[in-house]
């Protein structure tokens, strides 16, 4: 295991949950802004359209795989200016 890895795993892993945190935060603002609701509905709320229910699963998937992609992204760049190496 390279000096990169052993580097990126255990910030990665914190970066990770902060991305999701914020991921989060993003998806319930944007869905607020979008529909005008405060809350996404859930799969299993019968009340709402399918519509709906797959509207808001597909924004909430598109944003967690940017901020996913972002943060990793922005962590092995970090590494690499740290260790010089290209984290594995």
């Amino acid at each position: 295991m390279t000096k990169a890895t052993m580097l990126y795993k255990p910030l990665g892993m914190a970066f990770g949950m902060l991305g999701g945190m914020a991921a989060s935060a993003l998806f319930n603002r944007t869905w607020k802004m979008v529909a005008g609701e405060d809350d996404a509905p859930d799969a299993h709320d019968e009340d709402r359209a399918w519509r709906e229910i797959l509207a808001a699963a597909a924004l909430q998937g598109a944003i967690f795989a940017v901020v996913k992609a972002a943060v990793q992204r922005g962590g092995a760049v970090s590494v690499r200016r740290v260790t010089g190496q290209w984290p594995d």
